[in-house]
């Protein structure tokens, strides 16, 4: 995503918190607590969909840089999240795999 789709995401968060939760972390644990946030105020619904992507665009400028995170973010649920939407929906081989004989 690029400078325009941030500013896009940015004000489609300002109108409705939950779209912006969804785009960048999917459906799951952070837009039902987003939703339910805002549901409850629509200011704790901005601070926490706020939170979500600041946390995304941090850290896929760290992983763009080559550093890595070690630690998770507090109260953000989604992996796409976690790693800044890097290597997002891949299967890595389990570890007894990697080191078995070739046939």
């Amino acid at each position: 995503m690029g400078a325009a789709s941030a500013v896009l995401l940015v004000l489609i968060t300002i109108l409705f918190p939950p779209v912006g939760v969804a785009i960048v972390s999917g459906c799951g644990a952070d837009l039902f607590i987003n939703i339910a946030l805002t549901i409850l105020g629509y200011i704790p619904g901005h601070i926490h969909a706020f939170y979500i992507e600041y946390v995304y665009y941090d850290r896929k400028e760290q992983a763009r840089q080559g550093r890595l995170v070690g630690k998770r973010a507090p109260g953000v649920y989604s992996d796409r999240v976690q790693t800044g939407g890097q290597n997002y929906g891949t299967v890595v081989q389990p570890a007894h795999y990697a080191n078995a004989p070739g046939p």
